[in-house]
């Protein structure tokens, strides 16, 4: 509120920049106060490297692309895989020398990594095409990088959409404030009322999925499918509100992923910013599905292998992107069409669809690829046994009724704007009644926050 308030008295552009600037800063040394040395100089190596790319022709330029790029993914994979690279190899050093120490190292993960790290490498990507033309103000392109709503977990924006904005002055604007705001609310809503009341049902089946009957774990397991849902989206709707205070539109990340009715429309549902930079920046300069069939499927294999990757140092993300991808390869969906049967079909197909995305959620989930397959080993096997998931029947109902609510307001009421001033008041002092009454909290940090 100080940053907002304080962006709107400012009547000069560059002083808002580093405003804006000072406080990304400031939100992201709140938790490792030295990574932002790293970060600063990734960003100084980026915004160097737009510059000379521009600047440059022939193999100079993309001597300056493949600098910022090794840049990028040297910090990336020191952070995040240095010690899962080094666990795969483990055995084999073990077995050339019994006995011997390997080098672990117990650091902690610069949040956003992930995001960033995307964020930066799709400016100098886009120089190198002659899609964007190189931020000269510095300042300006740090916060392109570092701009606190969105810098942690999404969405990943492009320069081309993003850089413009930071340009324009935003003159105070009620309407774009007011929806602004309700957006906030309606993802503080989805994180603290329904992703954290669901967490305590989600969390207490899988730490007991060896004593709880196979109705226990498959009503945790669709929990998880709307507690990950409620508490990602929670946050772009959180950071694509505070944006939109100050007047500005960061992309969406989110289109109604459970209505989906094949694997490949849901990742185009489902964190959209990162599905397209996969397909911008990996699948269609791979090949795409240019070069026959087969090639088109290993592509597709490949692409969602890395996106397991990118979500995180564990068999399980891998196990979970090469499933989908070798689901989106070989069953990509069929063509919509409007008559009666199809519609028949289709909500057969959303929920046969969502099942399987259900299941998946199950490695996302688990610490160990045992564990997953031990917790869907229970589910098939139907074990019987009285139902429980930690909380009693009428607080599982009320979360049934409250994803309910959370689906029929996403799916038939999508504006965030609200005409007269005082159903808005009542709107929003409503709203923050119920995240105050119903909200859980318990300090539960967004899952996302880990990537």
């Amino acid at each position: 509120m100080v940053v907002t308030l304080s962006y709107y008295q400012l009547q000069n552009q560059r002083m808002r920049i580093g405003l804006l600037l000072l406080a990304s800063c400031y939100f992201y040394m709140s938790f490792v106060p030295a990574y932002i040395l790293i970060l600063g100089g990734i960003i100084v190596i980026d915004y160097t490297a737009g510059l000379k790319i521009a600047a440059s022709s022939g193999k100079s330029r993309k001597s300056w692309l493949i600098v910022s790029i090794v840049a990028n993914l040297t910090i990336l994979i020191f952070f995040k895989y240095y010690n899962f690279l080094l666990g795969i190899f483990e055995p084999l050093v073990y077995g050339i020398s019994p006995g011997s120490d390997m080098p672990f190292l117990s650091i902690l993960l610069p949040i956003g990594l992930s995001f960033h790290t995307f964020q930066a490498m799709s400016y100098t990507i886009e120089v190198y095409r002659g899609k964007q033309q190189p931020e000269k103000d510095f300042l300006t392109y740090a916060l392109y990088v570092m701009f606190y709503p969105q810098l942690v977990a999404g969405p990943i924006e492009r320069p081309g959409h993003f850089l413009p904005q930071l340009h324009q002055f935003q003159q105070y604007d009620r309407k774009a404030v007011r929806e602004g705001l309700s957006r906030m609310l309606w993802g503080f809503f989805k994180k603290v009322v329904i992703a954290d009341r669901l967490a305590m049902m989600v969390d207490y089946c899988y730490n007991h999925d060896s004593t709880l009957s196979s109705a226990s774990l498959i009503v945790g397991a669709i929990f998880y499918s709307f507690q990950i849902y409620c508490d990602f989206s929670g946050y772009c709707d959180i950071g694509i509100g505070a944006a939109r205070v100050m007047g500005i539109r960061l992309i969406e990340n989110f289109n109604e992923p459970y209505r989906s009715r094949s694997m490949s429309e849901f990742w185009t549902r489902w964190h959209i910013s990162l599905s397209t930079w996969f397909r911008d920046y990996v699948y269609i300069p791979l090949g795409g599905n240019r070069l026959g069939e087969s090639r088109r499927k290993l592509n597709v294999f490949f692409v969602f292998l890395l996106s397991g990757l990118w979500h995180g140092a564990n068999w399980t993300f891998l196990i979970w992107g090469g499933l989908y991808g070798l689901l989106t390869a070989f069953f990509p969906g069929n063509k919509r069409n409007n008559d009666n049967r199809s519609l028949l079909r289709s909500c057969f197909s959303t929920l046969i669809n969502f099942s399987i995305v259900t299941l998946l959620w199950v490695f996302f989930r688990s610490p160990s690829v045992g564990e997953s397959f031990h917790y869907l080993h229970r589910i098939f096997r139907w074990t019987g046994g009285p139902f429980n998931v930690g909380l009693n029947i009428n607080e599982v109902w009320a979360s049934v009724l409250l994803v309910a609510i959370m689906l029929f307001r996403e799916y038939f009421i999508k504006s965030y704007f609200i005409k007269s001033s005082m159903t808005y008041a009542s709107y929003f002092a409503a709203m923050v009644i119920v995240c105050y009454m119903l909200g859980v909290f318990n300090e539960n940090q967004f899952i996302y926050f880990q990537f």
